[in-house]
């Protein structure tokens, strides 16, 4: 039963971050943008929600503040940063995975030049944590408290909560269907009046936002809060991506991806406290790269059957209806 604890607990916090940045690039892909530079997008975000807790860490504010405000910080440098790409790929009409690719080489390199320079480092390493010992009362529940809510991390809560809004947002709302259906059929969208540019603008700026907070929750909670440019995201940006492909552009479906795939990096590094696995002695290597192969594994046997929006990465051009 600890052993099913551990496995709990721990695949929670790296589940999360898939599931932002995942479901982030479901809305950009949706309003007809593809976005492949989710994995610079969490860099950056993760960064500067990271160097903000560093700078105000020792000031005395309440530890929690500063994480949540190091939250919005991230949120919003995963916006600007998301704008090159809309402004890319919508103003310019440019090949977008050329632009996403350019742009997931940028950051690192930024990175280490700024820390180099700045702290003499390869990245940034704060001391604070998004970790809860237990939620009052729901802690108290057998089993469950047991579960999810004892020594956990807040960005777990937070994940779920803007899951459930972004579902609300994009099932319920006349918001998303206005962006799905720039996404399958942009011509019909404006014929009837939808700004196709805003909305894929909305798009793209809403993969920056969950990028950015998926990248910082991937740091605080996943690598102990560091930030360091030769390892960057360790390619969860791109895991985001199978996820999302996986998860066949919906949101429940996301998040049952990102669970399996959370699932696996946590059994491979948890190989030593399960005993069935540890004794079959084989070398931990193995599993850590198994959450890669199921990614090839299960977009091998997807990619016929998955169905990705009509008009994703085509440029939008009114005339030429």
């Amino acid at each position: 039963m600890d052993t099913i604890y551990y496995l709990v607990q721990n695949m929670l916090p790296v589940a999360i971050p898939l599931l932002l940045v995942a479901l982030g690039g479901m809305f950009c892909e949706r309003s007809g943008v593809i976005n492949i530079a989710l994995e610079g997008i969490m860099l950056f975000g993760a960064f500067f929600g990271c160097l903000f807790v560093l700078i105000t860490q020792n000031t005395g504010i309440n530890a929690q503040l500063i994480l949540s405000i190091g939250m919005f910080i991230a949120a919003f440098s995963g916006l600007l940063y998301s704008l090159l790409l809309a402004f890319a790929a919508i103003n310019m009409k440019a090949d977008q995975t050329i632009t996403g690719t350019s742009l997931n080489m940028l950051i690192p390199a930024a990175i280490l030049l700024f820390a180099k320079m700045k702290y003499n480092s390869d990245g940034i390493t704060t001391n604070l944590r998004m970790y809860i010992k237990e939620v009052p009362l729901l802690g108290k529940i057998p089993i469950i408290g047991d579960l999810f809510f004892q020594n956990t991390y807040i960005t777990v809560y937070i994940g779920f909560l803007l899951l459930i809004i972004s579902t609300i947002i994009f099932y319920k709302t006349r918001f998303g269907l206005r962006l799905r259906s720039c996404g399958e059929h942009p011509h019909a969208a404006d014929s009837v009046g939808i700004n196709v540019h805003l909305m894929r603008y909305c798009g793209v700026g809403i993969s920056g936002v969950l990028g950015g907070i998926g990248g910082f929750f991937y740091a605080v909670s996943v690598m102990d809060s560091n930030v360091n440019g030769h390892t960057g995201v360790a390619g969860f940006g791109f895991l985001a991506l199978a996820v999302m492909i996986f998860g066949q552009w919906q949101p429940i479906k996301i998040m049952f991806a990102a669970l399996f795939f959370a699932f696996l990096r946590t059994l491979a590094y948890s190989v030593p406290l399960i005993p069935f696995i540890n004794t079959l002695n084989i070398n931990q290597t193995y599993y850590k790269i198994l959450p890669y192969v199921a990614t090839l594994v299960v977009l091998v046997f997807t990619s016929k059957k998955s169905r990705a929006p009509k008009a994703e990465g085509i440029p939008y051009v009114k005339e030429s209806r």
